[in-house]
């Protein structure tokens, strides 16, 4: 009996690989003939799109035969006309499909200062966290891509960014879904960066599945759009594997990051409480230090998104280039400053 398509065997395997290694490895249970209940949960978030689709499919196909259930969130951030349509109609489809809990969220996109990407990210993870912690969810998956993955390399490199934003993203990675310490952690978990845009649509194609065409993904206002007309430009003219290349050196940054960040944990713990001494501190090199000043950024209220590689070096210029100057002020009203022989990282209300 022939397989299944290459495409879609591609996205069913690289679920598959998702749910039987990390974090969700321990989570699972024995997988039996016929309906689980009290099967632990997952979430796919679904806008619709041929990613997140071909991610709801291959869920719907490998969850039940690991001993999973598996339901979906879609997120209407309300800034297109017919919005909740759409939202409605990738529902539907993820129904379809089998999916169950299948829930539709609206949240209002605020500004923050971050951009209208940034904004949407911020309140499309609150959303998902939220609902994840409501339906008993143990993970939400993303359809997140090879070429998202070579994307995110891409603009690391023309902000000038260090190896952690040049390491991309995570495959599994919790986080906190809002702002405030009551905010619901979730994890979450990329199965398709191994798997190309092209593939996911052509595994929505051979399923006889029609993905929603987001207009956003043609308009240049948006960072990832120019990125992407970007890298065609670069395959056209340098010839096909930029994008893999761009991929695969995040996947070997990861490494070197998390090297780093290992010993950046070990020396947090040498140094004791902050503040630190500047004597203490010249003992690392600046790559432990700034993971260390990042540290007690989001310790104390930074939110993450917005913390700069150009922050950091400002309050490590405390330690290696202090003149006498006075605090610095980072994002969430947080303040690094130095008097006399210590530095330390504080937030608004201490």
């Amino acid at each position: 009996m022939p397989g299944p398509p290459p495409a879609v065997a591609a996205v069913r395997v690289a679920v598959r690989q998702a749910l039987t290694g990390g974090p969700l490895r321990a989570e699972r249970v024995p997988p039996r003939p016929g309906p689980q209940p009290g099967a632990p949960l997952l979430l796919v978030a679904c806008s619709g799109g041929a990613d997140s689709l071909a991610l709801a499919a291959g869920t719907a196909f490998v969850a039940p035969r690991l001993g999973w259930a598996a339901g979906a969130v879609v997120v209407d951030h309300g800034l297109q006309a017919g919005s909740a349509e759409v939202a409605e109609a990738a529902a539907a489809r993820c129904r379809d499909l089998g999916l169950d809990p299948v829930e539709v969220v609206r949240v209002v996109v605020g500004a923050s200062g971050a951009g209208p990407e940034g904004d949407a990210r911020r309140a499309r993870y609150a959303a998902l966290a939220s609902c994840a912690d409501r339906v008993g969810a143990r993970a939400v998956l993303l359809g997140h891509t090879l070429d998202d993955q070579a994307e995110q390399v891409l603009l690391g490199l023309v902000r000038g960014s260090g190896a952690r934003s040049l390491a991309g993203m995570r495959t599994h990675r919790v986080v906190r879904g809002g702002a405030g310490d009551g905010a619901p952690h979730m994890l979450l978990v990329r199965p398709l960066l191994g798997v190309s845009r092209a593939q996911t649509a052509q595994a929505c194609a051979e399923l006889g599945l029609e993905p929603w065409q987001d207009p956003h993904n043609e308009d240049h206002r948006f960072t990832r759009v120019r990125a992407r007309r970007g890298l065609a430009d670069l395959e056209r003219d340098l010839g096909p594997g930029v994008v893999a290349g761009l991929a695969r050196t995040a996947s070997l940054l990861q490494d070197d990051a998390d090297a780093l960040d290992t010993t950046a944990g070990t020396a947090y713990l040498a140094l004791g409480p902050p503040p630190w001494a500047v004597t203490d501190l010249r003992q690392h090199p600046r790559a432990v230090r700034t993971r260390l000043w990042r540290r007690l950024a989001l310790d104390a209220g930074s939110p993450g998104t917005d913390l700069t590689s150009d922050h950091l070096l400002a309050v490590d210029g405390l330690v290696t280039a202090w003149r006498g100057q006075g605090p610095l002020h980072l994002p969430g009203g947080v303040r690094a400053s130095r008097t006399g022989e210590r530095v330390a990282v504080r937030g608004p209300r201490s």
